[in-house]
């Protein structure tokens, strides 16, 4: 796990662009503590920069930027490629030679070899830049399910590029403007959708695409999509998919030349990562969690004895109301783009890189795609109720917009969105995940950009234009490649693609990469999704993860039958308390309720972090 950074241009910037790039590493230098390098082209078109936090071949032989032997393809390469050595083995049989044991070469030959088609050979996490010193072009990609992210900031000919908003930024080259879409899209979901940003012209390349930079063009493909296309497989056939595809991506995300620990939270997702990581390795393993002395916030007790159980070397972090206080700035400072998550993983992970681990892995992704969320149930729910209604449109209509200007809590607000729309799934997916109602959004919005917000007039929101805010939820209204999807599958590709890529996915890479750690998530993994995907829905998704359950029988039927809780901090007791500074001055209007805790926290975060780059 590295940081990248580039500048492509024809002809601007030339005398300054040294400068500019080094500015640009030192924003990322926290994601690359070990070593770092900087490659400008004679012809001052192209500059890369690199951070990195050695993981596979700790030798100076992995130095980045990397070229080929003949200097004509440069890369610099954030991520891991858990198929490598296969590749490796292949390419060496067709009679390359290799200079290094590392994953970045692979993709240099690789793309030597077969250009863009290397995305699809490639099972991993990763964002990278290709620079052809010959054709003078550059090929960047994004790995298929968006778990490392790459952004880019594009007037005329020139790109720039980083595994950071903030490298960007420290360019000084985009003006600082709230972008519209990207402030609307927070407001309403609570994380920033792809491919906006919260800076204007700044865009985030969206997960399974690549983009090819030529001087007077800018091309952006799609290589890979979710798809849940669904076979005839018995029950039986269902437990054995899942549990080959489990071990062999588990197996698969234990690549390093450094030693791997586990994040434990005490659910079954990071249980299921330890149990069967438990079967895998033959060292003992690592684990770390997070406590409290709220003992209705704590899960300490069960992480500990799921570790005990499996015989982990265990590691638990109490987080106090007064540590929290003392971590607070830090996690402001770290944030690249503000979300109502992250502070978990900053905290959970501060602990396992002072225990000296460099790479833990997450059971992030369990939920989306084995169906543990409540948002399983209530989302058909919502439709098979709102659907009626339609029959007497002036009725639903009515009844929305009284509900979204009077009703009496975030909830009913964004209710009344959802009624006023022709009933869909990504309507209901809206208010199920929602934060801000449509109405009090726009309220918000307009204290940060005071001209008119074109996007946000009634109608532009509707869920046929969703796809704005990066949910892709218009299409799933129409006949195309979802058209064999049930109602449960389209949550699942909404969470995925949605709540799990723009919230939970981003978050943990910007807050373990703070400190310098590596964050894998086997259950978020290419392999595993195509395995699991054609299993019907109907076993798949059964609720409370049942085929799961069933494909781990090493699950303790203590975990098991646990009611499923949610990992949560004492956030508004410390909002009441010792973070009262930080939370008490919010500026918004007077009518808009700040209340469950994730509203204020939303526009706490939101106001912290726009201070921070405008000022």
């Amino acid at each position: 796990m590295c940081g990248i950074a580039g500048i492509l241009t024809l002809n601007q910037y030339q005398d300054a662009l040294e400068t500019i790039i080094r500015r640009m590493q030192t924003a990322i230098r926290h994601r690359g503590p070990d070593d770092s390098g900087i490659y400008i082209s004679t012809d001052k078109q192209a500059v890369l920069a690199h951070t990195r936090l050695s993981i596979l071949d700790l030798s100076p032989a992995g130095h980045q930027p990397m070229s080929t032997s003949d200097g004509r393809y440069w890369i610099t390469f954030n991520g891991e490629i858990y198929n490598y050595q296969q590749l490796r083995q292949s390419l060496i049989f067709q009679g390359e030679r290799f200079y290094s044991q590392t994953d970045t070469e692979v993709i240099l030959k690789l793309y030597q070899r077969m250009g863009h088609n290397c995305v699809e050979h490639l099972r991993g996490m990763f964002a990278f830049a290709i620079w052809d010193n010959l054709e003078k072009t550059c090929f960047l990609a994004r790995d298929p399910l968006g778990i490392k992210p790459l952004y880019y900031w594009q007037s005329g000919s020139t790109l720039v590029f980083a595994s950071e908003l903030r490298a960007i930024l420290a360019s000084g080259l985009p003006a600082v403007n709230m972008s519209e879409l990207g402030l609307y899209g927070y407001l309403i979901t609570g994380s920033v959708p792809e491919p906006y940003t919260l800076v204007e012209d700044i865009y985030c390349l969206n997960a399974g695409h690549w983009l090819y930079w030529q001087p007077d063009r800018v091309t952006i493909e799609q290589y890979w999509q979710i798809n849940f296309a669904s076979a005839s497989i018995s029950p039986q056939q269902a437990k054995e998919t899942v549990r080959v595809a489990l071990v062999d991506s588990i197996k698969h995300h234990f690549i390093s030349d450094v030693p791997v620990g586990i994040f434990l939270s005490g659910g079954i997702d990071s249980t299921t990562i330890l149990a069967l990581a438990k079967k895998i390795q033959n060292e003992q393993l690592s684990t770390y969690s997070i406590a409290f002395e709220e003992q209705e916030w704590n899960e300490g007790e069960i992480a500990k004895q799921i570790a005990k159980e499996f015989g982990a070397k265990h590691t638990e972090y109490k987080v106090t109301a007064s540590a929290a206080k003392e971590l607070l700035p830090k996690f402001l400072e770290a944030i690249d783009q503000p979300s109502i998550d992250g502070f978990n993983t900053f905290c959970v992970s501060k602990v396992a890189r002072e225990m000296g681990t460099k790479v833990v892995l997450s059971g992030l992704g369990g939920d989306e795609l084995f169906g543990g969320y409540q948002s399983f149930k209530k989302i058909p729910q919502m439709l098979a109720w709102g659907k009626p209604l339609q029959a007497i449109p002036l009725v639903a209509t009515s009844a929305g917009m009284a509900l979204a200007h009077w009703g009496t809590s975030p909830k009913m607000k964004r209710l009344g969105d959802f009624l006023q729309q022709t009933p869909s799934l990504s309507a209901a997916y809206c208010s199920f995940r929602g934060i801000f109602s449509h109405t009090e959004a726009c309220a918000i919005a307009h204290q940060y950009i005071r001209s008119p917000l074109a996007p946000l007039k009634k109608g532009g929101w509707e869920v046929g234009s969703f796809n704005k805010w990066g949910w892709d939820a218009g299409s799933l209204n129409k006949g195309d490649w979802r058209d064999g999807f049930t109602l449960e599958d389209e949550v699942s590709f909404l969470e995925l693609s949605c709540y799990m890529r723009n919230q939970l996915l981003r978050d943990s890479d910007v807050m373990s990469m703070t400190w310098g750690l590596e964050l894998r998530v086997p259950l978020v993994d290419r392999s595993l999704l195509e395995a699991v995907a054609p299993i019907p829905s109907s076993m798949r998704l059964a609720f409370g993860k049942k085929l799961l359950i069933a494909a781990v029988p090493e699950l303790p039927d203590w975990v098991v039958n646990r009611s499923k809780r949610g990992f949560f901090f004492p956030y508004k007791q410390w909002m009441a308390s010792e973070w009262r500074d930080y939370f008490s001055h919010i500026n918004a209007p007077s009518h808009i309720p700040l209340k469950p805790w994730y509203r204020r926290w939303s526009l706490a975060v939101l106001k912290y972090w726009w201070e921070r780059i405008t000022k």
